[in-house]
C-alpha cells in the first residue's frame, strides 16, 4: 500500500490545510447537508457520535459492536420485483422516494383486494 494514499491535490501538511481553510467561504449553502453547516452547535451535534479510524480493520473493529437504534416504522424486507422497463423508468423519474410511494400504493391496493 502506498505510504501517501491521499488523492492528488489533497492537502498533506498543516500549511496547505490553513491555506485551504482561509480560502473557504464564510457561509455555506448546501441543500443536501443534513444539518446547517453554518451553525456550530448543529455541526457538533451531528458529528458527536462519529467513528474516526485510520484503517479499514480498525474501523471494522470499532463498528463491530455498534447497534442500530430502534426503527421508527416496522423493518422493511428486501426483495426483488420485476417491472416493465417503461413502468420502472416512470417510477424512477418521479424522483427520490419512489420505492416508498410504490409501497404505499400497494398498501392502498391491498385494502380493496384480497392479499391471497
Amino acid at each position: 500500500m502506498k505510504s501517501n494514499a491521499l488523492p492528488h491535490g489533497f492537502p498533506d501538511n498543516p500549511e496547505a490545510w490553513k491555506k485551504l481553510i482561509d480560502a473557504a467561504p464564510e457561509n455555506i449553502a448546501d441543500a443536501q447537508c443534513p444539518y446547517d453547516p453554518n451553525d456550530p452547535s448543529a455541526v457538533e451535534a451531528y458529528w458527536k457520535n462519529a467513528v474516526v479510524s485510520r484503517s479499514l480493520p480498525e474501523l471494522r473493529e470499532k463498528l463491530a459492536n455498534r447497534r442500530r437504534g430502534p426503527s421508527r416504522s416496522p423493518t422493511k424486507v428486501p426483495t426483488t420485483i420485476r417491472f416493465d422497463a417503461d413502468v420502472l423508468a416512470a417510477l424512477k423519474a418521479s424522483g427520490k422516494g419512489w420505492q416508498t410511494r410504490v409501497n404505499e400504493a400497494v398498501k392502498d391496493w391491498l385494502k380493496t383486494h384480497s392479499a391471497a
